[in-house]
């Protein structure tokens, strides 16, 4: 077996693992938990996908129509992006000096995040892996962006009662299904040369779309959550409402800030941006 099939079969492992373990301890409603089980079965799925269509040598028949290198680096990266944030969450939750069990998932989750770290470090550094659009800055910025939306979706809380809180939502909700279509759109080779317009142009455009919507979100969203809203005395450091509201608020700045250099590394088409 070579390093990358080890590597392969040591990500599946922890992951199910972490996954059984995590499942036994029983149900949660949430949020962060149910995100936390989709991250342990997506990533070892995909994983698993890519080493039979490798084992097989499909990935011969799927470089007509992608990049199958880049595609893979991509998933590492992608996967390692959310394994290591699910045990960070974990352990921020869930750990406390006699939760034996949150120990023991903590440390295969870190673990799990560990392998995916080392196979990115294995095909960026060792390998040299350049990639063409998912394992390069453009591609993984779009990575980042989708992800970081995701945990703004993940903390939402305590905003049904409010107008305002309703338009951010809406407004956060807006670019998210968008992102995963460009993303596929530039990995599908065949798929972008048929479209009836630019593509670059229409990435152009989502940009500056998604700036003014953060840039709505960061104002409203912190003057109509936390107005006559303070922090509770009693709010501990690792949970209570208020504190994932807040989160949803520093998420959604990390999110303006992707989406402003995104935009402006497009308008000098750098760092493997395409200038439109």
């Amino acid at each position: 077996m070579s390093g990358r099939g080890g590597l392969h079969m040591a990500q599946i492992l922890l992951c199910l693992v972490t996954f059984v373990i995590s499942a036994f301890r029983g149900g949660s409603s949430h949020t962060y938990w149910n995100y936390a089980m989709f991250a342990w079965s997506f990533c070892p799925i995909m994983t698993l996908v890519i080493t039979i269509v490798e084992m097989f040598k499909l990935d011969l028949l799927l470089k007509l129509c992608l990049d199958w290198r880049d595609f893979t680096t991509g998933m590492a990266m992608s996967s390692a992006l959310m394994t290591v944030s699910v045990a960070i969450f974990y352990a921020n939750f869930y750990i406390c000096r006699t939760c034996l069990h949150g120990w023991i998932v903590s440390i295969f989750a870190f673990l799990s995040g560990i392998v995916y770290i080392l196979e990115v470090v294995k095909d960026k550094i060792f390998d040299k892996s350049t990639g063409s659009y998912l394992s390069a800055l453009p591609g993984f910025m779009k990575v980042m962006e989708a992800f970081v939306s995701c945990m703004i979706f993940v903390s939402l809380t305590g905003y049904r009662d409010s107008f305002p809180l309703i338009l951010c939502v809406v407004a956060y909700a807006i670019p998210f299904p968008i992102i995963p279509i460009i993303i596929a759109t530039n990995i599908l080779k065949k798929l972008k040369n048929c479209l009836p317009f630019n593509l670059d142009r229409f990435v152009f455009i989502f940009l500056v779309i998604s700036v003014v919507l953060y840039v709505f979100t960061a104002i409203m969203w912190p003057i109509f959550m936390f107005r006559h809203n303070p922090r509770p005395s009693d709010c501990p450091p690792s949970y209570c409402i208020w504190a994932i509201q807040f989160m949803v608020a520093f998420f959604t700045y990390v999110n303006l800030i992707l989406f402003v250099l995104d935009l402006i590394f497009t308008l000098l088409g750098i760092c493997g941006f395409k200038r439109t």
